[in-house]
């Protein structure tokens, strides 16, 4: 039985934490979908376009991962692209206890699908993308928090602010 595995996020931006665990992931599992959300709630800086081609750029080179934005339900998109793995990178003990819940709702919603939850490398632990965005914002170096050409689109879009 071939395995696959989502990791969902709104990867505004995506960070070298979140690229860690893709990579982490993708030696585990047959397949692994990186599933962009569009959650306006969260007044994203990139567009959902946007953030999935910064997405596809990073692992372009990794022949079993597949970048695809989505709205709506996680769990009903799960259940479309037949994933048997929620996957979700957990930083502390703060994001552990909403990520319970989430994995507790998602089981309700679709109880085919099983939540693992991982944890960054050490060197990503601190790394947000709340956090990169504000340090780019005011001007500091966010190269080691992001791939290059992340680094380069952040820039981009606070030069036009």
């Amino acid at each position: 039985m071939k395995v696959k595995a989502i990791y969902p996020g709104t990867f505004d931006p995506l960070t070298n934490g979140h690229s860690d665990l893709v990579l982490r992931a993708a030696r585990l599992f047959d397949a692994v979908v990186v599933g962009v959300a569009a959650n306006p709630s969260k007044q994203p800086l990139f567009s959902l376009a946007e953030r999935v081609k910064l997405a596809e750029q990073a692992f372009a080179d990794c022949a079993n991962v597949q970048v695809i934005g989505f709205s709506g339900l996680l769990a009903q998109f799960a259940k479309e692209q037949h994933a048997q793995v929620l996957l979700r990178g957990v930083r502390a003990v703060a994001d552990y206890e909403y990520e319970f819940q989430l994995a507790s709702m998602n089981r309700q919603l679709n109880p085919e699908l099983d939540s693992l939850f991982m944890t960054p490398s050490e060197k990503n632990t601190f790394i947000s993308s709340t956090l990169v965005k504000e340090v780019c914002r005011h001007g500091g170096d966010v190269s080691s928090f992001v791939p290059a050409h992340v680094e380069r689109a952040l820039q981009a879009k606070f030069a036009k602010a």
